[in-house]
């Protein structure tokens, strides 16, 4: 496997992505890698007149709340980048900007008219990447110890009770 210097991690705040930082900071930890966390802010455009569109620069203040809950781990090189625009286009961006060997992203899992309809960021990152790239759906479950058939019923098997 090729040596992995650098890892991005694209963050939207929600559960996926959570578990994906969770890894992507082991990862990070164990390849003594640089772990660039990133959050695309996506505004409405500005209409300044004739159709003009405009995108309003981010300000000092515009930091998500949620920058605060993120937790990787003190024996990690984390930073944190807040980007403005299109989150394919600035994940892409960033991608070749901080020189990423590997990007870990959540991804909801959407499928069929939910897909079609909101596109899927993972998907596209993947497809147009400069480098591998992991996502993360979801946490592996906890396994429910079976008890032997003289112990319990099918119920505790199925870890219903």
């Amino acid at each position: 496997m090729a040596p992995i210097h650098t890892i991005l991690h694209p963050t939207d705040f929600s559960a996926q992505a959570e578990y994906a930082l969770r890894l992507a900071g082991a990862l990070a930890r164990d390849y003594g890698a640089r772990l660039v966390v990133l959050h695309v802010v996506q505004p409405p455009p500005v209409p300044v007149g004739d159709g003009i569109l405009l995108a309003v620069p981010l300000s000092e203040g515009e930091a998500p709340a949620e920058w605060e809950r993120l937790r990787v781990g003190d024996d990690v090189r984390a930073e944190r980048r807040l980007e403005r625009g299109d989150p394919i286009t600035e994940t892409l961006r960033v991608a070749e900007e901080v020189n990423a060997d590997l990007i870990v992203m959540g991804t909801h899992g959407r499928t069929g008219l939910s897909r079609l309809l909101m596109g899927s960021v993972a998907e596209s990152v993947l497809r147009q990447a400069p480098c591998p790239v992991l996502t993360v759906r979801s946490p592996v479950p906890e396994r429910v110890p079976v008890p032997s058939a003289a112990e319990g019923t099918e119920a505790v098997a199925l870890g219903l009770v």
